[in-house]
């Protein structure tokens, strides 16, 4: 892809954004502006597809190829957008509900194939779009509209599912933080294969506070932990307390013990290991890079394999590709 320069207002449309006050969409929305601004690539080169939910909205506020596909089934759309068109840089608006419920299916297959397509999953822990029933990733015992006296579902947890089925690039952020959301937004830009990041995202009408115990500046120093591949795993206000970790253990340590956290290992267990902090009420729950390595894609695969099919039979045509021996005429 040829280089240009943009800024985030290029990529914006003329269309008026439609989402709640106060949304937790706007902060992404803006975030991923400013990134693909940066990337170097030309606008008529991106392409945004989304399923159905209040972020699948984003396609319309993008000044770029965009496609509101139908519900749960953004990924298959983004799987043949890629496969047909490989120099395009795709990117896959996605919630809690679209992608981990009717879609989940889609979803885990594209990370396996490991496609190069960007997966942007808003998650609000409801649905919003339809008006606040409860979804795949809402707490147990939450009231909501279709759970009065509260979820019995076990929730899925996202980052487990990602690394389960093979994820080259998994990650977390939340919408109250740009600055480290645009940071791990330019990371998943520059993987090469299926990067999926999770963004805390707040819904202010349905759920609101959605991930107050973690996000708010009163809080997140301390209950938060930045993964950061090849620096010690620190946290608190003044970067005064580590992580350690030992085996499967995972202990608070002060900073000069800290573990250094490795993204790139070849097993998903270190990454499993940080993503069940959120199982543990006195560790901080981890926000950032979880796994990052490098394996061929499935577009470029598919791009091989017919450059060496074609390279031994030709190009071929479409008259020969319809009467084939197995071709007949009905009089």
């Amino acid at each position: 892809m040829s280089t240009v320069e943009l800024k985030p207002k290029d990529l914006k449309s003329n269309q008026e954004v439609r989402w709640c006050p106060g949304c937790g969409d706007y902060s992404i929305l803006n975030s991923v502006q400013a990134v693909l601004a940066e990337s170097g690539v030309k606008k008529e080169n991106m392409c945004v597809i989304s399923g159905i939910g209040c972020s699948s909205r984003f396609p319309y506020y993008m000044g770029t190829y965009g496609f509101h596909s139908i519900h749960g089934r953004a990924l298959a759309v983004a799987t043949g957008t890629k496969a047909a068109n490989p120099d395009l840089s795709v990117w896959v608006a996605t919630g809690d509900g679209d992608c981990m419920s009717i879609g989940g299916n889609h979803f885990i297959h594209t990370l396996r194939r490991n496609l190069d397509v960007k997966i942007l999953m808003f998650n609000n822990q409801i649905y919003g779009l339809t008006k606040g029933q409860y979804s795949p990733t809402t707490p147990k015992g939450q009231v909501t509209k279709t759970s009065p006296y509260g979820a019995i579902d076990a929730p899925f947890h996202p980052l487990n599912l990602a690394l389960g089925a093979g994820a080259t690039f998994v990650a977390r952020t939340m919408d109250t933080q740009p600055k480290h959301m645009q940071k791990i937004l330019k990371a998943a830009a520059e993987h090469k294969g299926t990067a999926f990041v999770e963004i805390w995202q707040n819904c202010v009408i349905f759920n609101d506070g959605a991930w107050k115990e973690w996000t708010t500046k009163e809080v997140r120093d301390d209950r938060t932990i930045d993964l950061v591949p090849g620096e010690p795993m620190l946290f608190g206000k003044d970067l005064e307390k580590g992580l350690h970790v030992e085996c499967c253990e995972t202990s608070i340590v002060g900073k000069e013990e800290a573990t250094t956290w490795k993204a790139d290992t070849a097993s998903p267990v270190p990454g499993f290991l940080l993503a069940q902090l959120d199982n543990e009420p006195d560790l901080p729950n981890a926000i950032g890079i979880f796994r990052q390595v490098e394996q061929p894609t499935y577009d470029g695969l598919i791009t091989e394999q017919i450059d060496q099919v074609t390279s031994k039979k030709g190009k071929g045509t479409l008259k020969s590709l319809i009467y084939t021996p197995d071709a007949w005429t009905v009089d």
